[in-house]
């Protein structure tokens, strides 16, 4: 086994440990749990800090176990929420576990005869037949209400200025998590949970929970909360978060996001989201250093992430798009762009829909591109920009107005992309 904490330590990745923490892991092979949210069913990037720390307490030997929070997302952590959330029903529940799962599986081995194989658990299946006054009777007497209301996520919640208060249900929460670590302490042997910053008071209560029932030692560890350097939210676009699925977010848009990060960022995030070695990740910073422009961080993170989260193909294609966009691609790679893939890389380029009737026959370039889409306010501004070698069609210059256009030329059966001058696009749609 390597030294976790140690990996952890030199990634930037801890914020605070209970003690004992890295004392426990150097001694023997151990069981870490990390809670997911199953409110969607994909991941987005916001997760990636603690599926990264499960991926490097396996690599390093010891046990992660993956708890889907069906129960606790039935009700919502008060931690960094000003409001509460929307409760699941089981089935909606069940198919985002199952759609979550898969996912991980990029990032974990569930499946070999590892002592250390991962598995994938959900408080759901212990919590649904658990009653509330069970519940309140084991649990809820050996924690005060006064340990509960010196929490950071509680306090906060409660003084607020806009504060609405708190429901009895969000104050609950602490306990339920606690009640979980309590769980897989008895049934997994699970001795230590992670999570981000904002879960400390969370996982505190569990580690209470287990001394005070069990009589047990247990531990607990937490990574910074992710930020961009000129504190903006990271994981957000503007079009919202950045999903692992690519029905939710194309590969292509993946991994643009990872590729325009600045350099500051690409410094912190190829650290955190990677498990590229300290060597290898210094020579990246000294190309870095010598050559900015050439972007080398942003360019291995944006592979690195894209080929994990996607595959090595959809990197490929996402490369090939991007060149496309900035002038470089061809004609060929233009005709392998899947619909998909296409419409993310052109997504906010003016847009015309012309008729297929129009094409069937062949239509002259120069009708089509006034006519029939005002790409041009005249067949002579048309002529002009086609003698000075400033029109493209599917990456390949124009030579003559009267050159024909058919369906034979749509890409993914329905699109034509016209270039004028360097940087203007358009895209036609073929109906």
């Amino acid at each position: 086994m390597t030294n976790f904490i140690e990996e952890l330590r030199w990634r930037g990745m801890i914020h605070d440990m209970i003690p004992g923490t890295e004392e426990q892991l150097l001694k023997e092979r151990t069981s870490a749990y990390l809670g997911i949210d199953p409110t969607a069913d994909s991941l987005h990037i916001g997760h990636l800090v603690g599926v990264m720390m499960l991926r490097h307490l396996q690599r390093a030997g010891h046990r992660p176990l993956a708890l889907i929070g069906g129960a606790t997302g039935m009700i919502g952590d008060p931690s960094m929420k000003s409001a509460e959330r929307n409760l699941l029903d089981e089935e909606t529940l069940r198919h985002n576990q199952e759609c979550i799962k898969r996912q991980l599986a990029k990032f974990l081995d569930f499946d070999s005869d590892a002592p250390n194989s991962a598995v994938l658990v959900n408080n759901y299946d212990w919590m649904k037949d658990y009653t509330f006054l069970a519940f309140i009777r084991d649990i809820g007497k050996h924690i005060t209400v006064n340990y509960m209301m010196a929490k950071d996520s509680v306090k906060k919640r409660l003084s607020g200025e806009n504060s609405a208060g708190m429901s009895f249900t969000e104050f609950s929460y602490q306990l339920l998590q606690g009640y979980d670590y309590l769980y897989l302490y008895r049934n997994y042997g699970c001795r230590l949970q992670m999570g981000g910053s904002d879960q400390w008071g969370n996982i505190t209560t569990g580690t209470e929970l287990i001394r005070r029932k069990e009589g047990g030692e247990a531990f607990g560890l937490v990574c910074p909360l992710i930020t961009k350097a000129d504190g903006g939210k990271f994981g957000k676009t503007e079009s919202g978060n950045v999903w692992l699925d690519p029905a939710r977010t194309s590969p292509y848009v993946f991994y643009q996001f990872w590729l325009n990060v600045n350099d500051a960022d690409a410094a912190r995030y190829i650290k955190i989201f990677t498990t590229l070695g300290q060597e290898e990740i210094a020579q990246l910073e000294k190309e870095q250093a010598e050559a900015p422009h050439l972007r080398p961080l942003q360019k291995r993170l944006a592979e690195e992430l894209t080929v994990l989260v996607h595959s090595r193909a959809d990197y490929d294609a996402a490369v090939a798009a991007s060149s496309i966009l900035f002038g470089q691609g061809t004609k060929e790679q233009l005709q392998t762009l899947d619909e998909g893939t296409l419409l993310s890389v052109f997504e906010g380029v003016p847009q015309f829909e012309v008729s297929r009737e129009a094409l069937s026959a062949g239509i002259k370039i120069a009708e089509l591109l006034t006519e029939h889409a005002a790409v041009l306010p005249s067949k002579g501004e048309l002529r002009k920009l086609v003698a000075a070698g400033g029109l493209s069609l599917n990456k390949e210059k124009v030579t003559s107005p009267d050159d024909l256009v058919t369906t034979e030329q749509l890409i993914a059966g329905r699109y034509l992309l016209v270039q004028r001058g360097k940087k203007n696009y358009y895209l036609l749609i073929v109906g």
